[in-house]
């Protein structure tokens, strides 16, 4: 009987093969009586909590028990422990920490290492040194979907610092099945599925745009806010320019700027739909490429993005004079870490774009941009 027959989809789907495991345990491994603990060897980490203070192994994998542990065992609560007869078959299944052993060891990619070995059967990723974290979500999508396995991150895109803990990946039962495992192994590729990539010191070149900021008649604020967004991810402002609403002057000024060797050019305002608005049209004269105009994100929609040869071009909405955190926020450390970024990378943007505008910012430790 064919699915639709049957009231199923016609379509096969990602769910269809997917089954819950139970997770069974190995026929060699045996529960006993914490009672009968001494002279045994612990299988696994055991975990002490104490709440609001500590949590950390109490015991380590292969601690041979004595008499004085079985109260220890029983003040955190085990009653029955494991223990190993001698007899599981290796072929068959993989114990928690070569599992997060082997997970860790391959997901760890440029700037990321582990923190040692396995510590209550979880592996824990951290960063190198400071930078972008990057991640392939579909690769970690895929390896989720296997059952017994697992892994969390922070936010892809997320600034880190040098050791800064970015990831924890384990197998969720004491011991996987092999073919778990195996699946688990071949959905992240043998590629790394984390990396960090160093902020670069760009040479950052300024170019404002506005009659009334040109010809004097209100003072300019822009500089100021660029060169402490730009200095505080590592880079130095060459030049800042101010250039009127003429598109041969600001088209002039981008040229000028790429000649002294800027490899980030930032221009502010000018973005918008009045008759004035002139700035995209002046970089477009310049030669800029692959452009990118418009960001589903609030504030900053008419955020715009190009290259120039080998550098950079961001344009920034005026709202950025108003707003602490726009869209330019959530870009310039992907600029800056030379992260291509695409339509879709934008259009992803969308969910968690809208800025709360809260009366205290605490971005970006906040849901802008998540």
């Amino acid at each position: 009987i064919c699915r639709s027959c049957q009231g199923e989809s016609p379509y096969a789907s990602r769910d269809a093969g997917f089954k819950a495991s139970t997770a069974p345990l190995p026929e060699g491994l045996k529960v006993i009586p914490v009672d009968e603990a001494e002279g045994k060897t612990a299988v696994h980490d055991m975990t002490r909590i104490v709440p609001g203070e500590s949590k950390g192994p109490e015991f380590r994998k292969n601690h041979d028990f004595t008499a004085h542990d079985i109260c220890r065992l029983q003040m955190i609560g085990k009653n029955h422990i494991y223990v190993d007869e001698g007899d599981i078959p290796e072929g068959e299944w993989v114990h928690e920490n070569e599992a997060a052993r082997t997970f860790g060891r391959i997901m760890a990619g440029d700037g990321i290492c582990t923190d040692g070995e396995p510590k209550e059967g979880k592996v824990t990723l951290l960063a190198e040194h400071d930078g972008l974290l990057v991640s392939d979500l579909e690769m970690m999508n895929r390896f989720n979907f296997v059952p017994d396995v697992m892994v969390a991150a922070r936010k892809n895109g997320s600034l880190v610092k040098e050791g800064t803990r970015i990831a924890g990946t384990r197998a969720i039962p004491l011991y996987l099945s092999r073919d778990n495992f195996s699946r688990a192994v071949s959905a992240l590729n043998g590629d790394p599925l984390f990396k960090v990539l160093p902020l670069q010191r760009k040479k950052v070149g300024i170019l404002i745009t506005g009659d009334e900021v040109f010809n004097g008649l209100i003072d300019d604020k822009f500089e100021s806010v660029i060169t402490a967004k730009v200095q505080a991810l590592g880079c130095e402002v060459v030049r800042s320019v101010i250039k009127p609403d003429n598109r041969e002057e600001i088209r002039d000024a981008a040229l000028s700027l790429l000649n002294e060797g800027c490899d980030l050019i930032i221009t502010t305002a000018g973005m918008s739909v009045d008759p004035d608005d002139v700035t995209r049209h002046g970089l477009v004269d310049a030669g800029v490429s692959d452009l990118l105009y418009g960001a589903p994100v609030l504030p900053g929609t008419m955020l715009l993005l190009a290259k120039a040869g080998d550098a950079r071009v961001i344009g920034v909405p005026a709202c950025a004079l108003f707003f602490k955190t726009t869209s330019l926020d959530l870009v310039l450390p992907k600029v800056i870490a030379g992260q291509e970024i695409t339509r879709s990378d934008l259009a992803a943007l969308a969910d968690g774009g809208y800025c709360m505008e809260c009366k205290v910012c605490t971005f970006p430790k906040c849901p802008f941009g998540k």
